[in-house]
């Protein structure tokens, strides 16, 4: 037996899937050091989540990969219901762009992953460990424990301040702290079926509900295409993925079979379950290893990157020693709640793709045939206003009684000017910081000394916006530690307009944490510290 290992790191993260090297990738590039743990020898090399949306591609975007995400990705993929009969009942495709992105995107998983994997690369102190099983793991009031045996059968002891576990919906860590998994598992399965040189070739993704077999097909980027069909009772998966199987399930959307590719197939139950609990100590969940949802509305792979960009730069804070560890509690208060609605929204989507009884699928269809005369339901389905968003009532955040604020919710992303002329996204010119940004002020007079000493430990970017055309004012005087944009539309002004509000505090995953103007931004600011627990 080799001589044990033992490797010394700030983050341990279990699992090398999407929101375990997202994590990574954030906290490596705020100089903290990572080591990942995979158990596979390498990452997984086929098709698996297939819909990306705009929030997550906006966290890709902080990580400074998001150029090389992009040509893995199918922009304005509409998502189209269909009746036994063929007739579109719902069309949802959304074309605006209030993040930055579009906001439904066909994706390649694996390639996205590997960008992922690759962007580690840039960070010589964080490091991915593959091929390494978890015997067991072990905490304490400073740091968490790991033992690992690698392919050999050597051991490895990882010592780490914090294990963020993303070790998927088996998850060993959440199965041995004793966490309940609530919710259900669906009565029928689903064979997915991926091809290579798509046979169909159109675009977008379409649910047809078929009361003999329901199925989906969808375009994909690289021309691949795939198909899901439910399984009836009696099937397995054995029999299923005979070719002769196959082929005969493939007859049903194709003209022929004849040489098509199979990339892979695979048996899948759907599961809408949620961990009671994201944290225990110095432990976190994240993932499917903290909920797991059916695949309708592509949002378990989409709430996961969302469970990534929150908990990152909170972990980062405390890694520092910038703010206290109960900064870590929020996670949870704000993540729970929102991904429950996304369980129940693919949930939903699922009986209706496939309702549980068939008289439920007639309702269904004669429902849909009146609705889609309606145009404002039309616009409501097209739009996609049905999807919650984030809204975090409670957590790092300064709200007052108004209900409809925006603090807790996401803040736009607008293409701005710089003073140089050039357009980018604002997060290009805010960072990975903390960002006050006021309208057609300077964001810094209200600041006490001490808050602004405060503020300059957390890091943040001050930006005053102004139209763009007052860029070229001869007059204008730059303002010390103030950025100066040009708000090139109207988006942000509009924004402001439906507030009483002049400036935003903006957290580091783009969350408006509190609304001000100049003679309250201080006193905010302060209430914002105590929320954060600054040490």
């Amino acid at each position: 037996m080799n001589q044990a290992h033992h490797h010394i790191t700030d983050v341990a993260i279990l699992g090398a899937g999407p929101v375990g090297l997202t994590i990574a990738n954030y906290l490596s590039k705020q100089g903290i050091q990572v080591t990942v743990i995979e158990q596979l020898d390498q990452l997984i090399d086929y098709p698996r989540a297939i819909g990306i949306d705009d929030e997550s591609l906006r966290t890709i975007q902080s990580l400074g990969l998001i150029k090389q995400v992009l040509p893995h990705t199918t922009p304005n993929h509409a998502m189209r219901f269909l009746t036994p009969k063929g007739r579109c009942f719902a069309d949802i495709q959304p074309l605006t762009r209030e993040f930055g992105w579009p906001r439904r995107n066909a994706f390649i998983q694996p390639q996205v992953d590997r960008v992922l994997l690759e962007g580690l690369a840039a960070y010589p102190e964080s490091k991915i460990l593959f091929s390494r099983q978890l015997d067991q793991f072990s905490q304490d009031q400073t740091s968490v424990t790991l033992n690992l045996t690698t392919k050999d059968g050597s051991k490895e002891t990882i010592q780490a301040q914090y294990l963020i576990a993303c070790d998927g919906g088996n998850s060993f860590v959440r199965r041995h702290l004793n966490i309940n998994f609530e919710g259900e598992t669906a009565p029928n399965q689903w064979i997915v079926i991926d091809l290579k040189n798509d046979p169909l070739a159109t675009p977008h993704v379409y649910l047809c509900c078929d009361p003999v077999r329901p199925y989906v097909s969808a375009a994909l980027p690289h021309g691949i295409r795939r198909f899901e069909f439910m399984v009836m009772p009696g099937e397995t998966q054995e029999e299923l993925s005979k070719p002769e199987n196959i082929n005969r399930l493939l007859s049903k959307v194709l003209p022929h079979t004849n040489h098509i590719e199979v990339i892979r197939q695979r048996v899948y139950t759907h599961n809408a379950r949620i961990a009671d609990r994201f944290r225990v100590d110095r432990i976190l969940l994240a993932g499917d290893a903290a909920h797991i949802m059916p695949v309708w509305q592509g949002q378990g792979y989409n709430s996961g990157m969302r469970d990534a960009f929150n908990l990152a730069w909170k972990i980062a804070l405390v890694i520092k020693k910038i703010a206290g560890s109960e900064i870590l509690d929020s996670y949870q208060i704000e993540r729970k709640d929102h991904a429950q609605a996304m369980i129940d929204l693919s949930v939903m989507a699922g009986h209706v793709l496939a309702p549980p009884k068939k008289w439920q699928g007639v309702v269904r269809d004669g429902i849909a045939y009146m609705l889609n005369y309606i145009q404002p339901i039309k616009r409501y389905l097209l739009e996609m206003r049905f999807k919650p968003m984030p809204k975090y009532h409670e957590g790092i955040l300064v709200s007052d009684s108004n209900k409809k604020t925006p603090v807790g919710k996401m803040f736009i992303q607008p293409y701005v000017q710089l003073e140089n002329k050039t357009q980018v996204l604002l997060d290009d010119v805010i960072g990975n910081q903390f960002a006050i940004l006021a309208w057609g002020v300077n964001p810094t007079w209200g600041l006490s000394e001490e808050v602004m000493q405060k503020w300059e430990k957390l890091g943040v970017q001050f930006i005053q916006v102004i139209p763009s055309l007052q860029l070229d004012d001869p007059n204008r005087k730059s303002i010390e530690n103030v950025t100066t944009i040009g708000e090139i539309g109207t988006e942000i002004r509009s924004w402001f307009g439906q507030t009483t509000q002049s400036m935003v505090i903006l957290r580091p995953d783009r969350f408006v944490a509190g609304l001000a103007i100049p003679q309250t931004v201080n006193n905010i600011s302060e209430r914002l510290f105590e929320k954060m627990h600054l040490i």
